[in-house]
């Protein structure tokens, strides 16, 4: 009788673990029956486990749960002390076994997927055996697979730029023809939204409008978007280049130079240094009008200064620029505007005063910058100064544009030396500065 109850046991035991081994996607009638049947049975006997009843295991992706076509990525399940067999699962079908010897039971195992592709993603889940029966499936894992589609550009409306409290719209779009779209933003708490593609017929691009915000000066907000069709929901785009809001915070501001100088011919190199506080972590470098960050470098000891260089410089270098820096405290205030001015090939105009070069204090001065093209106007800097001043140079009977500048009453602080500029409004190259005006005030 001792014997046939332990073939009985057995057997029934042999059930249970069937009706366990299930996944989900089956028969849902037919496993709710021999679950039913098996926890009878296990009653009847006076065992005290009851089969599908161990604590769940939790199922981990490394290096993550989204990741791109050929990354190796290991699935970490973590069952119980004494587990003998693991399983894995994808979309409710067996995928892979682990066993382990009796001698060392493991609380955890590894899967192992080497350089997966799109075939590769979908619903994960894990189950692990022990001597008293098996466990309940582990929560579901999502892996998604990045890189199938070509990459959808992600800017921000109406700008990058964004106060304390502020809200913004960040448009991912594609020329290609996707479902939905879902932005995601960087940082421990991994947030995502999801949004329906929309046809935008001014673009001829399909796009989602995200809002943001409000924004706040405490953490970092950077972004990257993905487009997907929805019969393919874990299988993405390229990921968007990385978009960055730069958030004027209250922080003390960096301190912003550019070298050699503002201005800069075009062709030579420059380098603009944002040196923050002791403590900041990264820096940006932002350009007015511009749709995305142009810059970001980690600042450089003993002076905590950021680097950003330009080998070669252009007509779009020209314009104005400001540098931003954070640290774990947060975000710093915006520097101070530096214009770029990048000056070109264009025949240079002529400086001169009719006053003389050495004035007493409190003469007036006038500065003429003139030229035998027609530049739309000209602009006159100090050596040393902070600012251009900028006239119109009207087209003369004589064949000259030409515009006067008046300096007076002049004073100590006026001496020094000037260069003036031809502009065309529609080009942002300068001409070629005009040869240097050394003004020598009395007194000095």
């Amino acid at each position: 009788a001792a014997e046939s109850e332990e073939t009985q046991d057995v057997t029934y035991a042999h059930l249970c673990t069937r009706a366990q081994l299930q996944p989900p996607g089956e028969d849902a009638m037919t496993f709710t029956f021999t679950a039913l049947f098996c926890m009878g049975l296990i009653l009847g006997l006076g065992t005290a486990v009851l089969a599908g009843t161990l604590p769940k295991p939790i199922l981990r992706a490394q290096p993550d749960s989204v990741v791109s076509e050929q990354t190796t990525v290991t699935f970490l399940c973590e069952g119980t002390t004494g587990a003998k067999e693991y399983l894995l699962y994808k979309n409710g079908h067996q995928y892979l076994r682990r066993t382990e010897i009796p001698q060392n039971p493991k609380d955890k195992v590894e899967f192992l997927i080497a350089e997966i592709d799109q075939q590769d993603a979908g619903q994960y889940s894990c189950q692990y055996w022990t001597r008293d029966g098996w466990s309940w499936y582990s929560d579901s894992l999502k892996l998604v697979v990045t890189g199938v589609y070509s990459k959808p550009s992600l800017s921000a409306q109406p700008g990058t730029v964004v106060t304390e409290g502020g809200n913004v719209i960040l448009r991912c779009a594609s020329k290609e023809s996707y479902h939905k779209f879902i932005l995601t933003k960087e940082g421990p708490e991994k947030l995502s939204w999801t949004l329906d593609s929309q046809y935008n017929y001014n673009t001829k691009q399909f796009h989602a409008l995200f809002p943001v915000g409000p924004v706040t000066s405490r953490q970092r907000w950077t972004f990257r978007c993905y487009s997907f069709n929805k019969n393919r929901p874990q299988v993405w785009s390229e990921p968007s280049d990385p978009l960055e809001l730069l958030v004027s915070g209250t922080l003390h501001k960096p301190i912003f130079k550019a070298d050699p100088g503002s201005v800069v011919t075009s062709g030579s190199p420059m380098t603009f240094w944002c040196q923050g506080t002791l403590d900041a972590e990264i820096c940006f470098l932002h350009k007015e009008g511009s749709s995305k960050t142009w810059g970001t470098q980690t600042p450089e000891k003993p002076d905590n200064k950021a680097k950003f260089s330009i080998p070669s410089v252009t007509q779009q270098h020209g314009g104005q620029y400001r540098c931003y820096c954070y640290s774990s405290a947060g975000w710093s205030e915006r520097s101070d505007t530096l214009e770029i001015v990048v000056t070109g090939l264009s025949k240079k105009p002529s400086l001169l005063t009719h006053e003389g070069h050495i004035l007493d204090p409190g003469k007036s001065l006038t500065l003429q910058c003139c030229s035998d093209i027609n530049y739309d106007r000209f602009a006159l800097y100090k050596l040393g100064g902070a600012d251009f001043i900028h006239h119109d140079g009207p087209w003369t009977q004589a064949g000259l544009s030409l515009a006067n500048f008046t300096l007076g009453p002049v004073s100590s602080s006026t001496g020094g030396q000037y260069r003036c500029y031809g502009v065309h409004n529609l080009s942002s190259e300068w001409s070629a500065s005009s040869d240097p005006l050394d003004i020598l005030i009395t007194g000095e």
